[in-house]
């Protein structure tokens, strides 16, 4: 069994094929999927994914790229959607000092409330750090303790370092396959087993195999096969621990409240 943690179902590219696409997950041995929120209508469209597939479950959250357009009704409503029985955790949010789509003062200011939406109601996060490590580092510092995971991991061993004393995981996309990976797969290589998680982000980051395709949840099975290669373990053990990390971040209650 296997989880993709990390992926965007509702996006337009699998608007013509979604049930074929969660059907291939599910023969995969990928038996559940985090589809993420990235903004109001995003998180509505998750929450709907979630209710309509088994397997499927929801983060709600407003993305650093939205936060130019956070308000105390965006608040609101986040809040009554995190409520859902199958929203299982608060994301995608963080920080993005590479695109800067939105002001960073704005992409702080989401990222901090969103934080105490989480922790208010007992929810993990999933961060987003694109070329803002520190930054996110120290506003995760401020929050401590955080439960989560900083998604699609792009820092070097020193932020990994940093994170697993936060307590955080670490999310491992396709990313790793890719042959310039090597840094990532160094941070595989050091970071314990129990602190990995696995993700697609599908569409995006298509591992090596399948370069230039949509990635798909399905294809969460060659990030699992390329951290069992760094890390010299049989695939078998590392599904079965990166299982069991998800299910201790997200599903400890049997994936409902």
């Amino acid at each position: 069994m296997l989880v993709d943690t990390h992926c965007h179902l509702d996006h337009p590219r699998f608007d013509a094929d979604i049930g074929a696409v969660i059907a291939r997950a599910h023969e995969a041995g990928v038996l559940r999927m985090v589809t993420i929120g990235t903004g109001l209508p995003s998180s509505r469209a998750a929450v709907a994914l979630a209710e309509r597939y088994a397997g499927v479950y929801a983060a709600v959250g407003v993305h650093p790229h939205e936060a130019k357009d956070w308000d105390a009704a965006t608040l609101a409503e986040l809040e009554q959607l995190a409520r859902h029985p199958k929203v299982v955790a608060i994301g995608e949010i963080g920080l993005d000092f590479y695109r800067d789509w939105s002001p960073r003062q704005a992409q702080a200011r989401a990222f901090e409330a969103q934080l105490a939406l989480a922790q208010q109601l007992g929810l993990p996060v999933i961060i987003h750090d694109r070329e803002a490590h520190e930054a996110v580092l120290a506003t995760l510092r401020a929050y401590a303790p955080v439960r989560g995971v900083l998604h699609s991991f792009s820092g070097d061993a020193q932020v990994a370092e940093a994170a697993l004393a936060l307590g955080l995981y670490l999310g491992i996309s396709g990313s790793v396959t890719f042959p310039k990976a090597d840094a990532l797969r160094q941070v595989v290589a050091l970071a314990p087993l129990e602190r990995l998680l696995i993700e697609t982000d599908a569409p995006y980051l298509t591992p090596q195999a399948h370069r230039g395709r949509r990635n798909e949840p399905a294809y969460v099975r060659y990030v699992a096969e390329e951290a069992a290669a760094v890390k010299g373990f049989p695939l078998e053990v590392v599904a079965a621990q990166t299982t069991a990390n998800a299910e201790a971040l997200f599903f400890r209650d049997g994936g409902e409240r």
